[in-house]
Formats: structure tokens, sequence, C-alpha cells
């Protein structure tokens, strides 16, 4: 395909998404030569910028990383032309995506051959901070049994680790279950110690590894799966495996990941633009029962929305 170079100046938003769409069926790679941003803190996008006497509408160096992701593009480190204009690199991403993996062996669609095991969220900010802000929610220094459901290698486990004194870690009993065993395997190198149990297990069938109840219960992602009924589940799950004081942190992926990039709005099926009902009603379901149940609920992040449960005071 070939590479197309635009130059927009003061060209409003919408015409300027509508170029690119029609560009980029037939490029694979855009640059966009536009106003210098770092010139003009403190404007707001849209702007009236004059510089000499060229008239520009201004747009932060955020505001152009948000209209890449739009166009599911990846956005290249931009160059300076001058004191006036930089130019920006927009390259079309490819199609591959764990979404896509269909193995034999459905258990391992996120196991460590999968696109999904490349994925280390903590190291997405949007991720996180959300994550982190959840756990400060959930108390999680004060915590003495952990559960987590769909542990994958143990990213989740991760943050914990770092975020609390290797005492007060040690102190702390975790169980993580997945239904990947290779994913598991990997989770038990990772943490090779007494206190930290891991199981390669459906979560569909729980009571089959007699579990005792938790004061925090962590699931990112999993509820959503296909395969599990969420609402039956979700209360069985707060009825038979969490403590009286609990707190429960459940993550509703607002994202995909396409060719290493998390890019923003959740997926649905037979879709083209991205559609939140499924996400905000399974949230929505979450909050209003455990709202019942006695539960503070505070709701959080942006990729990935979380919802923290803590006893109510």
């Amino acid at each position: 395909m070939q590479k197309v170079a635009l130059t927009f100046r003061d060209t409003p938003m919408l015409q300027i998404i509508d170029t690119l769409k029609e560009q980029f069926k037939n490029s694979s790679e855009i640059t966009l030569r536009v106003l210098n941003p770092d010139n003009f803190g403190g404007y707001y996008a849209g702007q009236e910028v004059w510089v000499g006497e060229q008239r520009y509408l201004y747009r932060s160096l955020r505001s152009w990383i948000d209209l890449a992701t739009l166009m599911k593009c990846r956005m290249l480190t931009p160059t300076s032309n001058d004191d006036e204009t930089i130019t920006l690199y927009f390259q079309k991403l490819q199609t591959d995506s764990f979404h896509q993996d269909n193995p034999n062996d459905k258990s391992e669609k996120y196991g460590t051959n999968s696109h999904f095991s490349r994925i280390n969220k903590n190291e997405e900010p949007a991720f996180l901070s959300a994550y982190y802000h959840a756990l400060k929610l959930a108390n999680i220094s004060t915590t003495k049994r952990v559960l987590n459901l769909g542990i994958n290698q143990g990213d989740e486990f991760s943050l914990i680790q770092a975020i609390l004194p290797e005492q007060l870690f040690k102190g702390i009993e975790f169980v993580g279950i997945d239904h990947s065993e290779s994913a598991i395997q990997e989770a038990k190198k990772r943490f090779n110690t007494s206190h930290v149990h891991f199981y390669s297990h459906d979560i569909n069938r729980l009571s089959e590894l007699s579990l005792e109840k938790f004061d925090l219960i962590i699931s990112i992602g999993t509820l959503q799966s296909p395969g599990i009924n969420y609402k039956p589940f979700l209360m069985d799950l707060v009825k038979n495996y969490l403590s009286d004081e609990g707190a429960l942190i459940l993550g509703f992926p607002n994202s995909r990941w396409i060719d290493g990039e998390m890019i923003y709005g959740a997926k649905m099926r037979n879709y083209r633009e991205s559609d939140l009902s499924l996400v905000l009603n399974d949230i929505d379901y979450a909050k209003r029962y455990l709202q019942q149940k006695k539960f503070d609920v505070r709701i959080s992040g942006k990729e990935y929305i979380f919802l923290t449960a803590t006893p109510r005071s």
C-alpha cells in the first residue's frame, strides 16, 4: 500500500477524520504536517492560532494520539520540521490479536503460546493506575487471604508484591486459578513460595477445590468469558467464597489488544464500532447486587473499568 503525506492547518477535526478514513482505504501509513503544540501550552483543542499570516487550529499531542487510536493506528515518534510545524506518523495496525486465537485446546486460548501471553497489563499506565487504585480501596495491606480467578501468569499478584513490604506480602495467603495449564505452570515458576498457590481448573467447578472463604476476591476480565453464566456465578462467589468483611475487585475490559496496542472501546460481535452496552449492563448489575448486600461500591478506570466493593461501615 502507498504512503500518503497530508498537511492540516485550520482544517476542522471532523474533516480530518473523514479524510483519514478515506485515505486509509488504500494506505498503510499517513504522515500529517501540523502545528507544533509545544509552543502553545494552555491552549484548548480548536483554539485559533496565528503564526505570522498563517492561521492554525491548535491540537495537543494528546489529541493526535487519541485520533491515532480512533483510526486504529500506531502513532510513531513525531519529528520537528521547524519552530512552526511537526510531522506525525500514523501507521495502520495489523490485525494480530489474541481475540482471534482459536487453539484446538480451548483452555489454552490464553496459554503461554498465545498472543495474550505477550501482554503485561502492569506496564500499561491506564491499567496499572486503575488496578492500583482498586487495591488501595480494598485495603490490600490488611488482607490475609486473596483469591484471583483468571490469574493467568500471575501479573495481578506481581503488583501486590511490588506495592507491599516483603514481610506483609509473605503474611498473605494467595490462591490463583486459571483454566490454562501452561499459564499456571509459568505462574508457579514466578511465585515459588509456600504462601502462594495456583490451580489449573475450570472456575465453573470451584466447589471441587474445597476452598475456604477469602478476604479479597479479584477477577479481571474472566467473568465476561462466554463460558461463564455471569449473574448466578457472581452471586455464588459472594455467598460461598467471600468472608463477612471481605472485599471484591472486578475488572471489566473496555479495550482490545491489537498488534501490540491497547485500543480503547469494548467490541461487540457484528458491530463495527465499539459498544459499551454489555459492559455497562454487567457493571450495573454487580453494583446493584452488591449494594443490596451492604457493600460500598466504587467504579474507576477507563480502558479497564474496575468495580471495587468493600463492606459498608
